[in-house]
């Protein structure tokens, strides 16, 4: 009897052994996984863009004409478009193209019984700048045409005038997609003879314009 009751503990003992490592295992919690961090896009100007413009210009006019000469300025204000496309370097310097289309209101009187000024004018630039993250400033410059006219009364005379343009703005993006800019540009048309009159042009611009980045 004495044996049969050792042998009982014995074989309990054993069993409880065995299953030991088992309970141990299910006691202790696995620690959770960290969490994966979350990859937030880093915002880049490269890309295609196009956006509206409009703001004011101030053309400089001077006018030699047999018998005389005479000087005027041209205040309007301007509207238009632009289309462009940035690159964006690694060391966050930007590099695109830009050419843009406006309409000007900017009609005066030169001489009594004369009007004069320009309409539609465009051009097309180079631009370098820097981004501070999500605001670009940057310097433009290039090529400009405009149209100037003369008006007798009698009809409309035009000429093309063709130039260089220089500026600088900012760029600022409000999202991934939409920004707002300011710019300040100042071009040189030369001159032209419109009639008998030889006409010497020069404008500063300054416009806002809102864009969409694709």
């Amino acid at each position: 009897m004495k044996t049969l009751v050792l042998s009982s503990i014995f074989a309990t003992f054993a069993a409880a052994a065995a299953f030991a490592p088992a309970m141990a295992a299910d006691a202790v919690t696995a620690p959770p996984a960290p969490p994966i961090a979350e990859q937030v896009p880093v915002f880049t100007w490269t890309g295609p863009y196009a956006g509206i413009r409009g703001g004011g210009s101030w053309v400089d006019g001077d006018f030699d004409f047999p018998g005389g000469s005479a000087s005027q300025h041209f205040n309007g204000g301007l509207i238009g478009g632009f289309l462009g496309y940035n690159w964006q370097m690694d060391n966050n310097v930007v590099i695109g193209a830009e050419g843009d289309l406006n309409y000007n209101w900017n009609k005066e009187e030169i001489v009594p019984g004369v009007d004069g000024g320009t309409d539609v004018d465009g051009s097309v630039r180079a631009r370098v700048g820097y981004a501070f993250d999500k605001t670009l400033v940057y310097a433009t410059g290039g090529w400009q045409i405009s149209r100037g006219y003369l008006d007798a009364g009698d009809g409309k005379e035009t000429k093309t005038f063709n130039g260089w343009t220089l500026g600088a703005g900012v760029d600022h993006a409000f999202t991934n997609n939409i920004f707002g800019r300011v710019e300040y540009r100042y071009t040189d048309f030369g001159s032209k003879d419109i009639g008998n009159t030889n006409v010497d042009l020069n404008q500063n611009a300054v416009v806002v314009g809102v864009g969409v980045k694709f």
